[in-house]
Parts: C-alpha cells; sequence; structure tokens
C-alpha cells in the first residue's frame, strides 16, 4: 500500500503540538470552527495557555487562526491530527484484539504510544490485524493515504420512540462510562430499538437483546447511531 507523503516526520512535532492538532481536528469535525474556549475545555488548559499555542501553530502553518474566530487546521495540520489519530486508533484495536486489553483501558494506553509509533510499525499492527477500519470504540481509522469517512452523526439521544438504529460508535472520553456501556451492552454493531422516550429531558428506554434499559438523555448523547429505522 502506497505511503502518503508528509511535510515533516511526526518525531519533529512536540507531543504537545501533537495533542493539540489532534483535539483540533476532532472538534472541527464535529463542530467546524473551533473556539479556544472550547478546546481549552477539552484539553483542561487555560484560554490564555491555548491562545499561546494556537498563535505557535500559525507561526508554523499548521493552524489558520483569527481572534475571536476561532481556529481551522491547514492542509499541513490536518495530515500531522490525521497521522496520530491513525496512530491512536491502530493502536487501541492492537491492545483489545492481540492483548485483551479492556476497551475501558486502551484509550489510557494509546495516548502514551501514540506520539513514538514508528512507521514500520505502525504497518505491521496494521497488517496483523488485517487493516482493520475502525477501533474498539467503532471510531473509524484513517487509512494510509490521510483520508477518514464522513461521520455519522445521529446519536441515540435523537431517536423516538420506536425506531430503531444499530451502534456506530461510543465515545471513549471516559472509562467508567465505557464499562456502563459493556454492562449494558451498548456496542458497536449492536441494535438497539428506543422503546420510550419520557419527557422534559428524561430518559430513554431502550430495549437490547430483548432487554429493556433506562438510559439517561446526557449518556445517550454519547453513543453514535446508524441505520435508523421506523
Amino acid at each position: 500500500m502506497p505511503k502518503y507523503a508528509r511535510t515533516m516526520p511526526l518525531s519533529e512535532h512536540t507531543e504537545s503540538v501533537q495533542d493539540y492538532l489532534k483535539t483540533i481536528f476532532d472538534i472541527q469535525r464535529e463542530h467546524g470552527r473551533v473556539a479556544t474556549t472550547a478546546l481549552a475545555e477539552r484539553l483542561g488548559n487555560s484560554p490564555a495557555s491555548v491562545t499561546g499555542m494556537i498563535k505557535k501553530l500559525a507561526a508554523l502553518n499548521l493552524v489558520e487562526y483569527e481572534p475571536y474566530q476561532g481556529v481551522v487546521l491547514t492542509p499541513a495540520g490536518e495530515k500531522i491530527a490525521l497521522e496520530v489519530i491513525r496512530h491512536h486508533r491502530l493502536i487501541e484495536r492492537y491492545l483489545a484484539e492481540a492483548l485483551g486489553v479492556p476497551w475501558d483501558q486502551v484509550h489510557a494506553e494509546a495516548e502514551k504510544w501514540e506520539h513514538v509509533l514508528s512507521e514500520d510499525l505502525e504497518d505491521r499492527i496494521d497488517a496483523v490485524l488485517g487493516y482493520p477500519t475502525t477501533d474498539p470504540h467503532g471510531a473509524p481509522i484513517p487509512k494510509r493515504d490521510g483520508t477518514l469517512p464522513p461521520p455519522h452523526t445521529t446519536r441515540l439521544s435523537d431517536l423516538q420512540t420506536g425506531q430503531s438504529a444499530m451502534v456506530a460508535e461510543v465515545s471513549d472520553h471516559d472509562p467508567a462510562m465505557l464499562r456502563y456501556f459493556a454492562e449494558l451492552g451498548l456496542r458497536p454493531g449492536v441494535d438497539v430499538t428506543v422503546v420510550a422516550v419520557a419527557p422534559f429531558g428524561g430518559p430513554l428506554t431502550v430495549r437490547l437483546d430483548d432487554v429493556e434499559h433506562a438510559v439517561g438523555r446526557e449518556v445517550a448523547g454519547y453513543v453514535v447511531v446508524c441505520d435508523v429505522t421506523l
């Protein structure tokens, strides 16, 4: 498989730069132009610190930044972000499949490995796993050429009573939530039906394998679904 060209080796960018670009990509993919406040909240850094780093990234031609207008990645910045994300999600898949690491632990471990994975090891992991397209949580793995399919945008919390769908992806931001999803059986590839929706922001009653569960509206917002039917 041909390797896509890189403007600079990943190792020439600091871990902090890589983390910023990866996070900007994630937010941009969901919401478009990224506000510095949203980036600060996601990274757990102060707005002043985030603004300082964004200016550095802009000077490196990795982002486009306008004060009070937010930030977007340049093609060079997006390429780096996608490579880091590819490393991260391949590592998660490898840890889960080859080493049996629970899906609520792979994210934290992958955070440590993603910055130092060599191209050779990346390709070997990809081949050993059979060139997977998603990580253990259903998130798509960027291809070797840096492409990524458009995201699914429907969330379990969007469904109405009587609608069914297949779970496409679950958020890996909270290990405790992942353990809760596992207890319910809410995993990628599983069919789910909304039995009832409580009014005034109340919970959803969902059916999984003929068992009904009450799921809070906020929690249901972290489950992305596809193939919605009435």
